[in-house]
């Protein structure tokens, strides 16, 4: 169904018509879909707010959610949101004029947050920690004054993949980004569509299309050091044995907790052998005199 071009959405107006792109966009297009199911994400006639950077990811997020709405398969209403946050060099007009091209319905907030963390991170720390935060709460907000019940992020599997090792090595837990959550206030999900689907892919399909992308670094502060390491160690692995990224993907949706050590999570102290199940309910307790 995602070969006929005569009925097609304007995001995809441009899109190469050679086999390799077809299949990028098919195997992109089932990844969401199956991860808005697994996830239990759609709530019918719901209303989601898009966030929109201007990087590939969230490009491929708006087109992809479109894709499935046009055809029939996402029975929301989308919001696509830009949040102009006063990065120095931002191209104010690009994503505006780019929204309405593409005849998607968008919200353009400016809120200089930019100043903020200029002003309260110390001089060579990185933004991104504060920024993401003040960026968090201004969504929040907007999703609520638009009556929306979700936000949902562009984050994909490599982040999410990132993240928990993040996590593992600083952090001392097991942990990541959840494709699907409630804000603390308990009133919004928070949804990650693209939790199946590979950063490489994401590339792929945003330069295929021809998205104006604007880059993440206008406020001169590259992301955590941390993520960075984490990034080289994964692409090491990944050189190393070709697929080991999906691999260790596919283990954060395997977890066994009774072969960890979170007592939390399992009861270790309950744990018994067969024998003294029998016992215990036969009423034949041992004596551990």
């Amino acid at each position: 169904m995602f070969d006929n071009t005569d009925d097609i959405h304007p995001l995809f107006a441009d899109a190469p018509s050679s086999t390799e792109f077809k299949k990028l966009r098919k195997r992109i297009v089932r990844q969401t879909r199956e991860a808005v199911e697994q996830f239990g994400m759609v709530e019918r006639g719901a209303k989601w707010l898009v966030c929109l950077s201007g990087g590939k990811d969230s490009y491929t997020l708006l087109a992809v959610l479109h894709e499935l709405k046009w055809r029939g398969l996402l029975p929301v209403e989308l919001l696509a949101c830009n949040l102009d946050q006063g990065q120095p060099n931002f191209p104010a007009t690009v994503l505006p004029e780019f929204l309405e091209k593409m005849g998607v319905p968008h919200r353009i907030e400016y809120q200089d947050t930019y100043s903020i963390v200029k002003d309260k991170v110390p001089a060579g720390r990185t933004y991104c920690a504060l920024c993401s935060r003040l960026r968090r709460g201004n969504l929040y907000r907007i999703a609520r004054e638009e009556g929306c019940s979700a936000v949902v992020l562009g984050h994909h599997r490599d982040d999410i993949l990132e993240t928990f090792f993040m996590n593992l090595f600083h952090g001392g837990r097991l942990a990541t980004m959840p494709p699907k959550l409630v804000n603390e206030e308990g009133d919004l999900f928070v949804y990650r569509p693209l939790s199946f689907v590979a950063e490489a892919d994401c590339e792929k399909f945003a330069k295929a299309l021809n998205y104006p992308i604007i880059p993440c670094d206008l406020c001169g502060s590259q992301d955590g050091l941390q993520r960075q390491q984490v990034k080289q160690i994964l692409d090491g692995w990944e050189r190393n044995s070709p697929g080991r990224r999906q691999v260790m993907f596919r283990a954060l949706m395997n977890a066994r907790p009774s072969h960890l050590l979170d007592s939390g999570l399992f009861d270790f102290a309950g744990l018994m052998r067969n024998s003294e199940q029998f016992e215990t309910s036969s009423g034949n307790v041992p004596d551990l005199r």
